[in-house]
């Protein structure tokens, strides 16, 4: 019972979003049970009558694909041997 075509290819992240009822609820059970993992914690809104609830998911194997690659650059830089500073100003 998924939200997205079945011609779609799966989507790395989604962002669920809807009423906080049993559909709600159903949705993000169907995405879990086609391997989506939660990702960050529920936001919920009230629009003056009903709440509104949203909820992340994402594929476990693109998060891993992502730090994979960031891993890759970070090893890439450290063999590049070169002293990189950053000269810009720093924000908090």
């Amino acid at each position: 019972m998924s939200d997205a075509p079945a011609n779609e290819e799966e989507l790395a992240y989604r962002l669920i979003t809807g009423p906080d009822d049993r559909s709600f609820c159903e949705r993000i059970s169907a995405a879990l049970a086609e391997g989506y993992v939660l990702h960050g914690s529920p936001a919920v809104t009230f629009n003056g009558s009903t709440a509104i609830v949203a909820q992340a998911v994402v594929l476990p194997a693109a998060i891993a694909s992502a730090d994979a690659a960031v891993a890759t650059a970070v090893d890439e830089l450290e063999l590049s041997g070169e002293d990189l500073e950053f000269a810009g100003e720093g924000h908090a």
